[in-house]
């Protein structure tokens, strides 16, 4: 039973280190999307333009990491139902042991 515990744990762990790692994708992407914004506000096109192509590019950045998290987040879900379903057959298997019910 300890060895499903920790792939169980280890199943999580990896869950928590991808979502971890779309969260910090997310960010860096946002960043780089305001510094972006940024340059082109400090550039010598006209105000007009630059605020359109500034909100462009947060907008296209925001969308990218939102659509990175939500993809990581059903990544990590679906970790964690495979977690669960994994639990449930070794349970299922050690009661078949303790009471002398032959597996299928």
């Amino acid at each position: 039973m300890g060895e499903g515990i920790r792939g169980i744990e280890t199943i999580e762990a990896e869950a928590e280190k991808i979502l971890e790692s779309a969260t910090r994708r997310a960010n860096e992407i946002l960043l780089k999307g305001k510094e972006e914004a940024s340059q082109i506000l400090s550039s010598d096109m006209p105000m007009d333009g630059v605020k359109a192509e500034c909100q462009q590019i947060l907008r296209k950045a925001k969308e990218e990491a939102e659509r990175k998290d939500e993809d990581s987040r059903k990544k990590a879900s679906q970790i964690r139902i495979d977690a669960d379903n994994k639990v449930g057959t070794i349970a299922e298997r050690m009661a078949s042991i303790i009471t002398g019910a032959r597996s299928r």
